[in-house]
């Protein structure tokens, strides 16, 4: 017997993620601007406050227009964009060779920036499964991480957040766990990859990913998204690493590597010798 239900496939199965259809960022019909622009409407999806005073502590700049910073990552997301386009390309993976190189910071600013665009959405995965800092660095609680879906079966409606900022939802909770590459590779985050890639034609979907020389999970999620963002630190960043870093994750993925000059960047300078990163440059 076959369903009626939308979200059931052509065989009358539930498909798998049903709950994502209220859980994300539907289009309120009813909100159209006098641009043309329809709001996106959160009605499933918890609602928290990030903290703005903490949030600007933690340099989450592009909250604020008026940061002078907010054009580095406009040109950051521009070149994302035209990079993404040509390809049809929409999930993106936001790593660094070492911890310390600001990519968890980079990749909140850009999931700012991109909200700031006319016609699109975002969505930020912390799949950092070992930290899970993007809600410390923006402020607000969340008890629920990636992990609850992928391991406990939460539905995303309980681990989707929107924070506030139009146009922008989040995942990242307090739940961490060890054996990260093992859930980041499973066949039920593969297929997740591809709901949040296909459910909404103007999404991008950022993913905090941890170091690729320190731990399998990026080399283990790579396969997954279509691009990669490598963070790089001034004075930290040894040029060796960037290359071990490249040779470890698939090249027609590259989108770069930048340069972070505002991330949290490791102390007392590079370490085992070699020359430092020194400017943004192309893969």
């Amino acid at each position: 017997m076959t369903s009626n239900r939308p979200d059931a496939d052509m065989d009358g199965k539930w498909a798998p993620f049903a709950d994502f259809l209220d859980a994300t960022d539907a289009v309120d019909p009813e909100a159209r601007d006098d641009k043309g622009w329809m709001s996106p409407c959160y009605k499933t999806s918890r609602k928290v406050q990030l903290d703005p005073v903490r949030a600007e502590v933690n340099r989450c700049v592009c909250l604020s227009s008026g940061a002078k910073e907010i054009e580095y990552y406009r040109m950051l997301r521009t070149q994302i964009q035209q990079r993404c386009l040509s390809r049809g390309w929409s999930t993106i993976m936001v790593t660094s060779a070492n911890p310390g190189e600001g990519k968890s910071l980079t990749a909140i600013n850009l999931a700012l920036t991109f909200a700031r665009e006319f016609d699109q959405t975002v969505l930020l995965v912390d799949a950092d499964l070992r930290k899970q800092q993007v809600h410390q660095y923006l402020g607000y609680e969340s008890p629920y991480s990636l992990v609850d879906y992928l391991e406990n079966r939460r539905p995303l409606s309980d681990i989707i957040v929107w924070p506030g900022v139009e146009k922008m939802t989040v995942i990242s909770g307090r739940h961490t766990v060890s054996d990260s590459a093992e859930i980041l590779a499973s066949p039920r985050m593969n297929l997740l990859v591809e709901e949040m890639k296909n459910r909404y034609a103007k999404r991008y979907v950022l993913f905090d990913v941890p170091p690729v020389l320190h731990h399998a999970d990026a080399m283990a999620f790579a396969p997954l998204v279509d691009g990669i963002l490598l963070l790089a630190a001034p004075g930290t960043t040894r040029r060796d690493d960037i290359v071990k870093a490249t040779e470890l994750l698939p090249r027609d993925k590259f989108i770069g590597v930048a340069l972070n000059r505002y991330g949290r960047c490791g102390k007392g300078g590079p370490k085992g010798g070699g020359e430092t990163v020194d400017g943004w440059f192309k893969v």
